[in-house]
Order: structure tokens, then sequence, then C-alpha cells
């Protein structure tokens, strides 16, 4: 038996272009202290911290939260490329839902530097050496950066199967955008037209432009997750709780498929969404409001399917029919998602959280998903995993 674990604080400071903001410490630091304020809480209540990042040091979980305090408490830091930040929320909460703990926080930060991703380790074998080999044989493009070739590797597989347009992905695009205007914590705050996105240099050509593809930010983003004891010990709000969750990796079909989209973790994702609808007894029509993966535009249309938003191949139509916006089926990426708010990769999971909490508690202002009780997260990361949270409103 899980216990039910709620969501006591959150806190997310503006994403910034590489270079723009403060060192991690204190991004960190920043959005730990929000959430704490947030949950009503100091520091010292906390028992357990979950930190996760890509680009840094072992323990630099640690050198982020010394600025917060110094309590003595376990601090587990965690890596699992862009699914990070979700992962380190998954450890929090089963440590809660163990019983393990009882107020637990997960942080998640990145600071990156400009341009595509590189491997940090040039002396040893890379993670992602099947990856490589599986798209050297499906796509080719062996100048290209590595990230793009694999997910406009993945757009060229499904439009090739389903007949989609690269004008869809540009329809994606522009939507982020016009759903950022409404979040001051986002990157890119300035509305797209469908004709800009396609106008922007071309990164694979008749594929993917510039446009479609997230950049490169810095952020942090953090959350208190506690008990339901704890919260009726401390006269906490119980608004917003996980009902259910789920943590998947590869297996064989990732590579043995030879397909592309499944490269990506299509796989990955419709498993990590199976479980999490049948723990909380739901289907994916309960859905009101999703934060997803979208990386590359591309990628949002692939989460649609693969979250069973609808059905395979209907990617398109979703898109074409408005079903992933306001006054559709469900609306996916309020606050901009990847492409327009910004993809740091450690804090990207939590704020994701960071958002749909804010949904779920009506707090979200000018973006707010009218009548929003349940959020559905979705947070991937190449070689790989993928961790899907479902929240409830109280």
């Amino acid at each position: 038996m899980y216990r039910k674990t709620i969501v006591a604080g959150v806190g997310m400071i503006p994403f910034a272009k590489p270079g723009a903001g403060p060192a991690y410490p204190e991004m960190a630091a920043q959005a730990t202290r929000a959430a704490l304020a947030d949950a009503g809480l100091i520091y010292r209540d906390i028992e357990q911290a979950y930190v996760g990042y890509v680009y840094g040091d072992s323990t630099a979980g640690q050198r982020a939260l010394y600025d917060v305090g110094m309590t003595g408490i376990p601090i587990v830091n965690v890596n699992n490329n862009c699914a990070t930040g979700s992962t380190a929320l998954f450890l929090a909460r089963q440590a809660i839902a163990s019983g393990s703990a009882e107020c637990v926080l997960a942080v998640g930060f990145e600071q990156m530097a400009p341009g595509a991703l590189t491997a940090k380790f040039p002396d040893r074998p890379t993670p992602f050496e099947r990856f490589d080999a599986e798209t050297d044989a499906l796509v080719g493009l062996p100048d290209v950066p590595l990230a793009l070739r694999y997910f406009g590797g993945a757009g060229i597989a499904h439009m090739r199967r389903y007949g989609t347009r690269m004008e869809t992905f540009a329809r994606i695009r522009a939507k982020a955008s016009r759903h950022a205007v409404h979040n001051p914590l986002a990157l890119f705050r300035r509305e797209l037209t469908v004709d800009d996105v396609m106008a922007s240099p071309e990164l694979i050509p008749g594929v993917m432009t510039r446009l479609m593809a997230c950049p490169p930010t810095c952020g942090a983003a953090a959350a208190v997750l506690v008990s339901e004891a704890f919260a009726s010990r401390h006269r906490l709000p119980a608004g917003v709780s996980i009902a259910a969750q789920a943590m998947t990796t590869d297996t064989p079909s990732t590579f043995e498929a030879h397909d592309m989209m499944r490269l990506v973790g299509y796989d990955m994702a419709r498993e990590a969404a199976r479980q999490t609808y049948a723990q909380a007894g739901i289907g994916p029509e309960d859905v009101d409001v999703v934060e997803l993966h979208d990386c590359f535009a591309h990628n949002e249309l692939l989460s649609y399917e693969a979250l069973e938003l609808c059905p395979e191949g209907g990617g398109e139509r979703m898109v074409e029919d408005g079903d992933n916006t306001y006054g559709g089926q469900v609306v996916t990426n309020p606050s901009g998602g990847l492409l327009s708010k910004g993809h740091p990769l450690g804090a990207t999971g939590l704020a994701q959280c960071f958002e749909l909490t804010q949904q779920l508690r009506g707090n979200a202002g000018a973006r707010q998903v009218a009548g929003a009780r349940i959020g559905l997260q979705h947070n991937l990361g190449l070689g790989g995993a993928c961790v899907t949270t479902l929240y409830r409103a109280a």
C-alpha cells in the first residue's frame, strides 16, 4: 500500500539564456526557497532531498542546498538526461509513498552552455553509441548534431508513415508561443505565426527549422512533497496530490524495431502512461491539462499518440482540429513547453510539476485551463528514461 503524496509547495525561477543569469547554486537556492515559502515550511522540516542536474560535478546538489541550510539530511544527486528533474520527483514521491519520510524536497537545475548538446567525456564509450549506430543506418546526417538527427529522424518516420506535413510541426511551435505569452517565467514570450516558424533557418531540409527546436536554457525549479499525515499535522493545504506515477526505461524494441520513433522513446512513453492511467483508475480522456516533453515540435506530436491522447497516426488531425489547446480536447503545455519556456535539462521535470500544480490550484492566471482537475506530466530522457506523473486536485 502506498501513502498519499501531497504537493505542498512548488518554486521556479525565470528561465534564461546561457550566461544571462546566476550560477547554479544561486538558481537552485532561489527555487528551493520559493518552494519552501509556498509550502509554509522551513528547510529544517525537510528530511531528504533529491537534486537533479546533468551538466555538473558530483555533489553539486550538496553545494546548491548548502546555501539554503546544512542540516545533515541525505542529499541524493540525480542524473537521467532530460528526465532528470522528474526522476528526482519520482524518488521523492517514493520516499513519501513508502513511508521512508514525510517531508521531502526535489529540486532540479541546469547551468548550460550555448549551442547544441555535445558529449562531455570523449575518452570513453558514449551511452548513445547504439543510438548513433541505429540513427546512422536509418537516417544518416552524420554532420547534424545528435539531438537534431534523433528527433528529426523520428519526424521523418512519422511523415513517411502517416503523411504528416512539416507545417503541422510549425503549428505546434506557434501554439507553444501563444501559450508562453502569458507565462512570466518563460524564456521566449513573443508570439510566432506558422509562417514565422517555417521561415526560420532549416536545420534538416523539409523536416525541421530552428524554431522547431527548444533552446539551451539555464534555470531551476523545486517541489516539496509531504505525506497526508504530515499535511494534517502542520495544517497544510492538501489541494494537489500525486495520484499515480511510473518510470520506464528502454526495452529491446528501442533498437530491434529499427524505427526512429521508437528509438526516441515512443514505447517508453506509452508504457509509462499506461501504468500511470491504470494506477489512477482513469483513462486519457479524463485528463484536462498536460505538460509533455516537447524538446522538438516533432516529439510533441509523437507524445500525443504515445500518451494515447489521440490514436496512432492521429497527431496531425489533433493539431488541425485544435484539440491540443484551449477550447479543444486537452490543453497541452500551457506553460509554453520546452519550446518557448526553455529546457534547462535538470530543471524541466520540476518546472512541469510547478505548472501543473498551479493549474490544479487554479492559480495560473491568464493561462489557466478552466475547470482543470487532472493533470498529466510526461518527461523523457534519451539513453533512456521516461517518467509520467498524474496529479489530481482535491
